[in-house]
């Protein structure tokens, strides 16, 4: 047998440093995405402890976590980190702000964040879902996956494309959560804003004064073995 080849080698010590020591199962990945180890209220005040450390000033770390705190009002899910870079690219905030405040959206707080949206929507469209099609939005979103799963197949097989429920979807959900979003989502990101500023700043004053204290300390510690 040869010699094995240096990326080989190097995919080798990767897999080995990255490799989980306990396997998860599936279902144990889906249980944690919907609760996390610790529970959401932890994982918040690590995504907290975060932002207060990220470098820049508050105005750019707090303009991020109105563009993430947007962003999460949106349809737009598998997107949400490319859509609040974007708009702190935009804004000249933090772009690390802008996708950790995107955790604002999780599990317990995407149903009423749906239902204001879409209820905003429906208003400011002078609409509502026709009677016919008056399902749970969870129904919808799955059957417009089924239009998705069956119109890629259908790429590569006879079967022809269906758009019914993708319509469906569309007109009851996706637009009408597209628009009503953007009102209760800059509410929430100028509060948000105005909240994070002071104390990310109140925070890295005593982060800086702690740094001088410590720094002070070991002049006077050096200066005692001159």
């Amino acid at each position: 047998m040869g010699a094995t080849k240096p990326h080989e080698r190097w995919k080798e010590r990767l897999a080995v440093v990255f490799k989980r020591r306990d396997q998860r199962s599936w279902l144990r990945i889906i249980a944690q995405a919907l609760w996390p180890r610790g529970g959401w209220a932890r994982a918040f005040q690590y995504v907290q402890h975060r932002l207060r450390r990220l470098p820049g000033t508050p105005e750019q770390i707090a303009r991020g976590i109105f563009a993430g705190t947007v962003t999460v009002f949106t349809p737009l899910f598998g997107l949400h980190f490319v859509v609040a870079a974007l708009l702190a690219k935009i804004m000249r905030g933090s772009i690390l702000a802008s996708i950790l405040a995107t955790f604002i959206g999780n599990p317990l707080t995407y149903v009423p964040i749906a239902v204001v949206s879409l209820q905003t929507g429906y208003f400011l469209l002078g609409m509502r879902p026709r009677e016919e099609v008056d399902e749970s939005i969870f129904i919808k979103f799955s059957r417009a996956a089924g239009d998705l799963w069956h119109n890629f197949i259908a790429i590569f097989t006879p079967e022809r494309a269906e758009w019914h429920e993708l319509g469906i979807f569309y007109r009851d959900v996706f637009f009408p959560w597209l628009v009503g979003g953007l009102i209760p989502g800059v509410i929430c990101g100028l509060i948000c804003y105005y909240l994070s500023v002071p104390v990310i700043r109140a925070y890295q004053k005593r982060r800086a004064a702690k740094l001088r204290t410590k720094m002070d300390k070991l002049r006077r510690q050096a200066g005692a073995f001159d």
